[in-house]
This record gives C-alpha cells, structure tokens and sequence, in this order.
C-alpha cells in the first residue's frame, strides 16, 4: 500500500478542501478534508484481489458489533385484496464500534425476498447472518469506515408475516418501513442506501418510489425498475414471463396453515398475469393495474429525493438494458432523471447478470456475449469508487463524486462519458434496401417470417474508418401480418466475423413500440418500430452489417398462435439507424486488472 499512501501525501499537499451539495438542496458541512486518488491513476495503485469481491483502499478502524434483530409491526388494512390486516417486517443489523462512543451512522442496507428462500429444508441464509456475496462486501468494507449494515426480509419471506406481493404495493410498504425505522433510530444519522443486484436492485426502485426522505441515495445493480418491460419486450414474451410469480410463491411458501391465513387476491393475479399477456395481447386490459402497480421508475421520479449510482450489465439477459436505458416510446430513463435534476452516476460493463467485481462470474462469456471484453471486465477498484460514493451522500464528507459514466466497449475498452447514451450522437442511416437478403419466395414477393422461416439480409462494408456504436439502434420494418399477431426477432452481427453486436424483438400488435397493444388486422400493412438493446461496440472498418430475422430468438416465446401467424416483411423499404460517436481516446480508462505472471 506504499504507492497508495504516497499519492495520498501528493495530492494532498496540492489540493484544499472541497465541499459540495447534497441531494437538490439540502447543504451538508464537508467533515473533514479528504482527497482520494484520481480514477485515471488508479491502474498504477495495489488492489486487494484475493477475495471474491473487492475492497477499499484503505481498512476502517472500526469492528461490527454483535448482530441486532427487530420486528415492526405494520398497519396492512387495504394493501391488500385478502389478507391480514396488519403484518410484520423483520430485519437484522449490524452497528459498528463508534456507536458505543455515542457517533451517529449511515445504514446501508440489502432488501430481499432471498433470505431463507427455498424449499423446507434447503433455505438460504435467514437474515442475521451476513449473506455472501452482496451482504460480505458491505459487511467487510463498510462497516470498518463507520456504517451500519442491515438485511431486511420483504414481507412474507424469513421470518416477516403478510403476503407475498411480488413487487406490488404490499412489498413497497414493508420495504418503507424498514427504511423509516433505520434512518430514526438513535444511533442513526437519519441517511439510508439502498444496495443490491436484480430482485435486491428491484427493491432499491420499490423504496425509491416510496419518497421517504431517509433514503438518500440507491446502487441498483441490474435492479428491475418494472415488471411488464422485465418479462416482456415490445410484447415479446420470456419464457419466465408465464411463472415468474408462481416460482417465487413456490419458494416462499413453507406449505402450513400460516399461508393459507395469509392468502391475497395479489397472488392469484400474479399466478394468472403471464399468460393473459402473452395469450391476449391487447385484449388482457384487466392486467394492465397489476403491471402498473409494479412499475416503480416511473413513480420515483419527482418523488424520491436522492442520488442513484446505475450499474447494468450490456450482457444482461436476465434484467435486460432496456430496464435503464430505455422507456415508453421516446423515453431514455437513465437520461430522463439526469435531466430532472438528479444525481446520476453509471457504470455499465459487458458483463452479464453480474456484480462490477464478481470476477469468478466474468469468464465464462461467450463470443458476442462478452467474451471480447473479459481481460478487461472486472472493477477491482468498485468498492473504492462505491466507498467515494456513500461517503458523500450518506456522510457528506469529501469531495462531490463526478457525475458522469463508466462504459465499457464490447472489445473490453473502458472509457468515462459525461452521460449515456453520449448527447453527441450521429445517426448513421442504411436502407436495408441497398443489402441482399435470401428470404423471397422463388414466385417473386415479400420474404416470410415464422412458421420455421428466417430472412438473414447482408450489408457489406458500411465504411473505410472503425465505427464506434453506442446507444439504441432502431430498426423501421414494414410488414404485412397474416394474423392479428406474430413476431419478429431480429439479431445483428458483424459480416465479417460473425460476432454478435446486438438484438431487438417485437410483436406485431406492439408495433409502435412500448407497452400498449393494438389489434392488427390480416393483410393491413404495418411498420416494426423496433429498437435494439443498448449496445456500445466497434464495427471495424471495412466491415459490414447481417441481420438474421426469426420468430423468436435466445429466451423468448414463440408468438402465442404459433405457425398460423407468419409475417412478411419489406427489407427494400426497411431503415436502419446507428448511433455513432467519435472520440480521440482522451477518455480512455485504464482499469486496474490482474497482471499475469
């Protein structure tokens, strides 16, 4: 740690103390003056890189004291359709040593279904136990520099009472209630995190929706911000579409006379709430609360008053990009509460449902799935850049973090946007007419879609320089349905190696794009608004562009009606757009990495 502690002196010596704002109003006193290494110097410090997960700097002074458990009694009386009219929320926490001298403390907490999750028998660790993984970081790292860990059950998980409400109104109030209870306690300074990936990144956009003023800022990992554009994409159903809400019931449930007094009218819509999307369409009306009711970004917005450090995998199959870098029809969430004034910092990687440093997780990525990107891919300096983070907004010690965004390219390169998608985008425009493509009949008309057939269109060489891809393709498609439904599944490669850039999927009656539906009439042209997932990637010069055109592709359904739904599309009046971007490599990051012997 020698070169740590000799920049540390360096900077010091030449730098004053900085203060800054906290949240959009509220000032904070800066404590004391705290200069941390610059992240472009990073590459040249010593990491920690034998665990598996990632450490600061430097080690807090501080121990844990023994685990504390509490249970609070809650007022349910018309959350529910059914159920109890009062339940309990439980959760486990841990203080560190200051507390006995009397010092107040942030909390940062992990909010999950997941504790003593499983079948009877096989449960995970219940909460008093620090979980591995996301609970052993924040334990391990954050505890020693003076904040209090907690782990909280939702209800109906562990030993908290009530329904299972799978995101629904329920969860959000046992969720609010375990922040309230931890930012008034008498060794609290009143500033709560939320942390967490997938499910417990869900939770951090459930209690952000609440607009508790405890809650000061959230570290969504992956985390789900709604459940319709979770299980389906433009109407495209995941397989776990159909169960997600059953699987979960089914290990909650400890299969005794306790659920049967806690049974919800909740439940049952959520048992039902898949295939009537998939199977309806735009005739499945009713489910339109139950999915409302479990959209939370939407919600927060206005109403949480705090900061958000977004972290996605480009790779994520299980809570796709779109969750954060998309929206209803013209809407950019990540660049959306940025210009409403929050404070939003992003670290995106080509990782897949994975945490920054989850390295034992970061080596398995095939071709076009990350595997480019892996020598690269792990943050060993995430807990520092996290422990800059929750210093400021929960402590207000330090300097303001920057505001900007850590992305990585699918061939592993790293560099620092001020947003993303970046504001400076060019469109590059391709008609698909200029390509060929093998899908016509051999009479002559539109190639066909479905039933078992693909269309794969080729575009040679787009340019003689490198073009660097970054944001949210579109791809326009006429096409005439022969069915009011049927699907298109489109993935995008490059022609020359056959690397996978991307994917965008739809169903017809989803051709707007979004989440509302619209019967489509046999025969009646439409036009595919389609958008792919977001992609940062290089297409090298010289390179052109394959689109191979499905059904359904990787983890989704095959459209509901099966072969009877074919769809033709017009390549020849089909558009692409690329957002491209030009950069000179001053915003290159160096990552620290593991230097092979």
């Amino acid at each position: 740690m020698k070169a740590v502690t000799s920049i540390f002196i360096i900077l010091l010596m030449l730098s004053t103390p900085l203060s800054g704002c906290f949240g959009n109003e509220e000032e904070i006193i800066n404590e004391e003056s705290t200069i941390y290494p610059s992240i472009w110097e990073r590459h040249l410090l010593e990491w920690n890189m034998s665990h598996s997960h990632t450490f600061v700097l430097e080690k807090g002074p501080h121990t844990a004291l023994d685990v504390q458990e509490v249970t609070i009694e809650v007022d349910t009386s018309g959350v529910w359709e059914g159920g109890p009219s009062s339940a309990e929320v439980h959760l486990s926490y841990w203080l560190p040593s200051n507390t006995e001298l009397g010092e107040k403390v942030p909390v940062i907490s992990v909010v999950s279904p997941y504790f003593s999750f499983g079948q009877p028998g096989s449960e995970s660790t219940p909460t008093n136990i620090v979980g591995g993984g996301r609970g052993e970081f924040i334990y391990d790292n954050f505890v020693p520099h003076g904040y209090a860990f907690a782990q909280v059950a939702v209800f109906a998980t562990e030993e908290s009472t009530g329904c299972f409400d799978y995101r629904g109104d329920g969860e959000g109030l046992s969720i609010n209630t375990a922040v309230e209870w931890l930012g008034t306690q008498n060794w609290s300074n009143g500033n709560v995190a939320i942390y967490g990936k997938s499910y417990e990144g869900a939770t951090a956009w459930e209690a952000a929706a609440q607009g508790n003023d405890h809650l000061k800022t959230i570290v969504p990992i992956s985390g789900t911000t709604a459940l319709a554009p979770l299980l389906y994409k433009n109407g495209s159903a995941e397989a776990r579409s159909q169960v997600m809400h059953s699987n979960y019931g089914g290990s909650i449930l400890d299969y005794d006379q306790d659920d049967v007094d806690n049974l919800c009218g909740d439940v049952f819509e959520g048992f039902l709430a898949g295939p009537t999307r998939y199977v309806g369409g735009e005739l499945d009306p009713y489910m339109d609360n139950y999915y409302d009711e479990r959209s939370h970004i939407d919600k927060a917005l206005g109403k949480y008053n705090g900061s958000i450090y977004w972290v996605q995998g480009l790779q994520d199959w299980n809570v796709d990009p779109h969750q954060v870098f998309g929206g209803p029809p013209g809407v950019n969430w990540y660049q959306e509460y940025i210009d409403n004034g929050y404070d939003v910092r992003g670290m995106i990687g080509q990782w897949e449902h994975n945490y920054p440093d989850q390295w034992s997780k970061h080596n398995a990525q095939d071709s076009g799935y990350g595997g480019e990107a892996i020598h690269n891919m792990t943050r060993w300096d995430w807990a520092q850049d996290l422990f800059e983070w929750f210093e400021y907004y929960l402590k207000g010690i330090g300097p303001k973090p920057d505001l900007t965004t850590q992305v990585q390219r699918n061939d592993g390169e790293w560099r620092i946007e001020d947003t993303w998608p970046p504001l400076d985008v060019e469109k590059l425009s391709l008609s698909l007419g200029e390509c060929s493509n093998d899908g016509a009949f051999t009479g002559g008309g539109a190639p066909v879609v479905g039933g078992g057939q693909t269309v794969t269109i080729e575009c040679p060489e787009l340019s003689t320089s490198d073009i660097q891809i970054s944001g949210l393709a579109t791809l326009h498609i006429p096409a005439v349905p022969t069915f009011d439904g049927g699907q298109v599944f489109v993935e995008m490669q490059d022609l020359e190696t056959g690397i996978r850039l991307g994917h965008a999927t739809m169903d017809v009656r989803y051709h707007a794009g979004g989440y509302d539906a619209q019967t489509v009439l046999p025969g009646q042209q439409i036009t595919l608004l389609m958008e792919f997932q977001a992609i940062d990637a290089i297409l090298p010069a010289g390179h052109g562009l394959k689109f191979i055109m499905s059904e359904q592709g990787e983890d989704y359904l095959a459209p509901a009606c099966g072969n009877a739904c074919t769809v033709h599309v017009l390549p020849s009046m089909s558009t692409l757009e690329l957002p491209i971007i030009t950069r000179d490599g001053s915003n290159v990051l160096i990552t620290p990495q593991i230097v092979e012997e």
